[in-house]
């Protein structure tokens, strides 16, 4: 008898309409591999669903804070529900910039410097040199990210906005310039290097979900040494962390940065999306996995315990 698997999508997260597109990929997906599916529209009431659901499985297609904070992964540790990606503490701390920082810094992976203030503080004037970037310590998709570019007067008044959702404290980095670049790693493998090009301003929530925000080069067209080294950081960041299943890390390379160029660790993703347009599912398929074959993969993987 085949495996029921119970699909998270959705959510109250800025990332919900990503999620629900993500999870319901996943759940075709998972349905042509054979697998008996459930989706699961996730409310508050999601301790109930699940009990009374009874999986086998639980894919967890929810991005954003509650999705990917360590939050749901220690409710269905609770429950003892097998799940994919990663455990509570791992994705507690790949979700805090500030303290996903602290501890890739420590297993020798280059990041930037940075400084974690009041959005208040970061509104009066320049926290630091310009060109460098504002974002959430804790929010996904580059929702609330802004660039300040040399020629910019003062900080960005948009960050007092009173709709903002991401938090009062934030993230004030240094802008790297150069190239974006992203590796996923799939279990103990680091799978291929993707570019990612766009015509807009940085690679943003419009780059990432729409239609021809983006173009993905992959393999990325870099030297082999670089391209080496990528995955290897990959690998090296997914550990420290201490990973599980699938995580994707975005890198900078700027390559005008002396003779090997600077490379440096943005973040790492432990819920990276799986759309259409998605890297992941591009790098897998890179590696000769079909969607179907990942997202199997991703449910043969999935435990308590993370």
């Amino acid at each position: 008898m085949s495996k029921h698997v119970a699909v998270l999508m959705g959510g109250w997260s800025n990332e919900r309409p990503v999620s629900l597109k993500s999870g319901r990929e996943c759940s075709d997906a998972l349905q042509r591999a054979g697998y008996r599916v459930t989706d699961i529209d996730v409310g508050r009431d999601i301790a109930t669903v699940l009990m009374e659901l009874k999986p086998d499985v639980v894919f967890n297609a929810l991005h954003g804070p509650f999705g990917e904070s360590g939050m749901i992964q220690g409710l269905l540790e609770l429950l003892q529900l097998p799940y994919t990606h990663s455990g509570v503490l791992a994705s507690a701390l790949a979700m805090d910039k500030h303290q996903a920082k602290i501890v890739l810094k420590a297993a020798g992976i280059p990041v930037t410097d940075h400084l974690i203030m009041h959005r208040a503080d970061v509104a009066k004037a320049h926290a630091m040199p310009p060109p460098y970037v504002i974002k959430p310590i804790a929010d996904g998709s580059s929702f609330g990210v802004f660039i300040v570019k040399g020629d910019h007067a003062h900080p960005p008044q948009e960050i007092l906005r009173e709709d903002w959702n991401s938090g009062d404290e934030v993230m004030v980095e240094r802008y790297i310039p150069g190239r974006e670049l992203t590796c996923a790693v799939m279990g103990d493998v680091a799978l291929g290097v993707t570019e990612i090009v766009t015509d807009l301003q940085f690679y943003n929530y419009e780059a990432k979900y729409a239609k021809g925000g983006s173009h993905h080069l992959i393999p990325a067209p870099l030297q082999p040494n670089i391209y080496d080294k990528v995955q290897k950081l990959s690998l090296k960041a997914h550990a420290a962390l201490g990973c599980r299943g699938v995580s994707r890390t975005d890198f900078r390379f700027n390559d005008k940065a002396g003779p090997d160029g600077e490379l440096v660790c943005l973040e790492v993703n432990t819920q990276p999306g799986m759309t259409e347009t998605s890297l992941v599912p591009e790098q897998a398929k890179f590696a000769g996995h079909s969607f179907e074959e990942l997202v199997s993969w991703m449910v043969e993987d999935a435990s308590c315990n993370r």
